[in-house]
């Protein structure tokens, strides 16, 4: 018997050469026409077959498995061919989930999801652990697959997961000792349909839990996760006290510690000083010190991509927030700087409305920047507001560095999806730390 993974991506591939590894019989499928030489060329020194450009129902004969990547739908025919003959479908973060587990090494599972601030909260969770000198590693949606991860670490090591509404589609048997839920706006409701869909997708990260667990759970928003699954113990984080949370004086508090200023976090915006709470309850959780979460909280620099600053010149500075991908996103960074901005907008559009972006422009606005295949849809909703409209990335870097002036701030913070122009946000991101470097 074999398992069939579906979808070459990272963590598709991921899976298939850990399988491959631990010798057990796996084919590859994938739509693409073919795969590029370098990774037919791996993929032939792993003993991994492939099936490209199709997924014929016969690869599910004698097939014990299958992995789904998470870009993938459930109700995709080759899966659903595979859920009707009783085939049992899951993700790569299943599978190592159940390596894990399997494994019964002291190790632990810390999550987190949510629209935005996951990979902030993930990346800082797994710095305040390691500042208690904990084994932490974070991985999942993040970039390293959670299946890499687990193959590499070492025992009685935190795992802190990040983990898409996509992931958590194809979860069965999941279970963090930990799991936080940080927020919710609308997203991929193409593939989720309505809000309420997208939220008990997200809900699930809570579904495996005992009463031993904590849920991480945004106080101003009880409506979004009273009714989750699971019987984990709320923790919740946010303004007013509670569990975890930052006093009108600006001191962020774990029950009744006081932490730090936020003045002292690295990370700049209301939406950093939330995460910083809900990372603290994770790790606390995971077992780190309150010594260890002050050292974390002061010394964390900030993911790439998120709102970093990048360059200055003549009293202009420049951040990166490629990772922006979407309107709620956008509006984060905005509320984040001072002002006045230069703001670079556009890519693939994802469906939203550009409106919610107007308020929060308002006295802060140098100029828009439209770029790219989204220019439509942000003139048609942003139109009126001062702006140019270059649709390549560079020119548009180009334009936005040129019409900025003394104290202001040239964002990239895109609201879009990057693939018109680039492979994905990293990449986009890194051209334009690469523009900005040449101009400063």
């Amino acid at each position: 018997m074999r398992t069939v993974v579906m979808g070459a991506g990272r963590s598709g591939l991921a899976a298939a050469r850990f399988l491959a590894a631990e010798g057990r019989p796996v084919v590859l499928t994938d739509s693409r026409p073919e795969p590029d030489l370098a990774l037919e060329v791996a993929l032939a020194k792993a003993g991994i077959p492939g099936v490209w450009g199709t997924h014929p129902e016969a690869l599910l004969d004698e097939c014990e498995a299958l992995i789904v990547s998470p870009g993938i739908p459930r109700t995709a025919p080759f899966v659903a061919a595979a859920l009707g003959r009783g085939i049992p479908a899951i993700g790569e973060v299943e599978l190592a989930h159940r390596v894990l587990r399997a494994r019964n090494d002291g190790s632990r599972v810390l999550a987190v999801t949510g629209t935005n601030g996951k990979s902030t909260t993930t990346d800082l969770a797994a710095h305040l652990l390691r500042a208690g000198g904990l084994s932490a590693v974070a991985c999942g949606n993040l970039g390293t697959p959670v299946i890499e991860a687990v193959a590499a670490a070492p025992r009685d090591t935190a795992f802190v997961v990040e983990l898409s509404s996509y992931q958590l589609e194809s979860l069965d048997t999941f279970h963090a000792e930990a799991a936080a839920f940080l927020n919710l706006t609308p997203d991929h409701l193409a593939r989720h349909g309505t809000l309420d869909a997208y939220r008990r997708a997200k809900l699930r990260i809570f579904e495996g839990q005992g009463e031993d667990d904590l849920r991480v759970v945004p106080a101003a928003h009880p409506e979004w996760w009273e009714d989750a699954p699971g019987k984990g113990r709320a923790a919740r984080f946010g303004w007013e006290p509670c569990e975890a949370w930052c006093d009108a004086d600006g001191r962020l508090r774990l029950g009744g510690e006081i932490l730090l200023h936020r003045s002292e976090l690295r990370i700049p915006g209301d939406h950093n000083v939330e995460n910083a709470l809900a990372a603290a309850l994770l790790a606390a959780h995971g077992g780190a010190s309150v010594e260890a979460l002050r050292e974390g909280l002061r010394t964390y620099p900030g993911l790439a991509h998120r709102i970093a600053f990048c360059g200055e010149k003549n009293g202009v500075r420049a951040y990166n927030d490629s990772k922006g991908t979407n309107v709620d996103a956008t509006l984060t960074a905005i509320k984040a700087l001072p002002g006045p901005l230069v703001l670079l907008l556009g890519g693939t559009d994802k469906g939203a409305s550009y409106e919610p972006l107007r308020a929060a422009l308002e006295g802060k606005l140098r100029r828009l920047i439209f770029l790219g295949d989204a220019i439509p849809q942000l003139a048609r909703d942003l139109g009126d507001l001062p702006h140019e409209v270059v649709r390549p990335f560079d020119e548009a870097v180009a334009t936005a560095l040129s019409l900025a002036e003394p104290g202001d701030q040239v964002l990239l913070s895109p609201a879009c999806a990057s693939f018109d122009q680039f492979d994905n946000f990293e990449q986009r991101g890194e051209r334009f730390e690469a523009l900005v470097r040449a101009w400063a």
